[in-house]
């Protein structure tokens, strides 16, 4: 931890309650613990907040209080005490963390951390915990609940209810959320460790989300509506998504019109890579993973039981920007004037199988113009239309006459 944004931090606390502090004097304190006495930088930082706050005669700047804190009014930087349920319990990602999880109360919720280091008391799914003279951090763009060997935790004879607040899709920001959505596509997934991928949506428009494989976690079914509660929100490349491995869902056995955020783009499809046209998925029921020519799932191993699928995984360039977009079945069908039977049909008595649909395909769609779209996630577009574009005669003229080509 860096001390000079802890005496920063400390110093803007006790300005914020009009006092005066001495910068130089902060840091030389903090640094005389933590180099001297060998004590950690949060203790430090808590010892040196409730020393001043004392000399100061202020109260509640968060190193010292014990007034307990609705979890949805915490910040970064602040010390807390809260009381809470344990909602979600995750596996540790190094050994220097001991605990890692979800805690609510009725206000909201936040992920939480204990590290191996605090020797702090275990605590239990479902269990309520007085949890006194935590540090709050920012943990991928959203408070995250510190427990340190500072950190008191105490196990509650509380056994009341939680309801958590359904946020709408559009509202949804960094951190825990619960959401009332539909699963309006279940996409291939792409590692062995993805139970599930695809999309939810509700009236508010749509967020990407995903299962890891884990004991216990079964998959969504397409087209569902669930009441999902306590999700992870993560944010990456100014994108949400949830993570539904912290989460509990209940089905709903209403319906949502799902208002849908699409891009839309016109342009040439200029490239047609391996992996499109005439294709093999796994038939375990759930999987649906592309398999290799010799049939081979990576989670499953051979299956001769195989299906076939269309797809077309392309690049669309509108002259400024090349898109990468995946197309599928029922849309190549139309696309390529070829239906799923007629290519296998053609496959099975071709010497070339099915790289014979490929070529068809690419030769049907490569070069030409269409405008195009759908959800766009991770770079990609998921393509929910796709039409051509007709050229009017002086349009294709105008074309022609600034590439220097002629008409024909």
């Amino acid at each position: 931890m860096n001390l000079s944004e802890v005496t920063e931090r400390i110093s803007r606390k006790l300005e914020a309650k009009g006092a005066q502090p001495d910068r130089q004097k902060i840091e030389s304190r903090l640094r005389r613990l933590v180099e001297e006495f060998g004590v950690n930088a949060a203790e430090a930082e808590r010892t040196v907040t409730g020393d001043l706050a004392r000399e100061y005669k202020v109260t509640n700047i968060g190193g010292t209080s014990t007034e307990l804190r609705p979890i949805s009014d915490i910040v970064p930087g602040e010390w807390v005490t809260i009381e809470g349920k344990i909602v979600a319990l995750t596996p540790a990602l190094s050994p220097s963390i001991a605990q890692s999880g979800i805690v609510a109360d009725s206000s909201g919720a936040m992920r939480f951390v204990t590290w191996t280091r605090a020797n702090a008391p275990a605590m239990e799914y479902g269990h309520w915990y007085r949890i006194e003279s935590a540090v709050v951090d920012e943990y991928k763009g959203a408070p995250n609940l510190k427990i340190h060997s500072g950190t008191t935790i105490s196990r509650m004879e509380k056994d009341a209810p939680l309801l958590p607040s359904i946020t709408p899709i559009a509202e949804l920001k960094p951190g825990v959320g619960s959401v009332r959505a539909k699963v309006v596509q279940d996409w291939e997934v792409s590692h062995e460790r993805m139970l599930q991928t695809g999309l939810l949506g509700d009236e508010t428009g749509t967020i990407k989300f995903v299962t890891w494989n884990e004991e216990g976690k079964d998959k969504l079914d397409l087209d569902a509506v669930y009441n999902i509660f306590y999700a992870t929100v993560d944010e990456y490349n100014g994108r949400l998504s949830l993570t539904l491995n912290t989460a509990m869902y209940i089905a709903d056995e209403g319906d949502i019109e799902v208002g849908r955020s699409e891009t839309e783009i016109q342009g040439a499809l200029v490239h047609i890579a391996p992996g499109s046209g005439l294709i093999k998925r796994c038939p375990v029921e759930g999987c649906n993973r592309t398999l290799s020519r010799q049939n081979y799932c990576p989670v499953h191993e051979i299956q001769p039981n195989f299906r076939y699928d269309l797809r077309l995984k392309a690049v669309l360039d509108d002259g400024i920007r090349a898109r990468n977009v995946l197309v599928q079945r029922e849309l190549v069908e139309k696309l390529a004037g070829i239906t799923l039977d007629e290519a296998v049909g053609i496959a099975e008595s071709n010497p070339i199988g099915m790289d014979e649909i490929f070529y068809r395909i690419r030769n049907a769609v490569l070069g030409r113009y269409y405008t195009c779209s759908g959800s766009e996630f991770g770079g990609r577009l998921l393509a929910s239309s796709c039409t051509p574009i007709a050229f009017k005669p002086e349009e294709l003229a105008a074309l022609l006459n600034r590439a220097g080509g002629e008409s024909a």
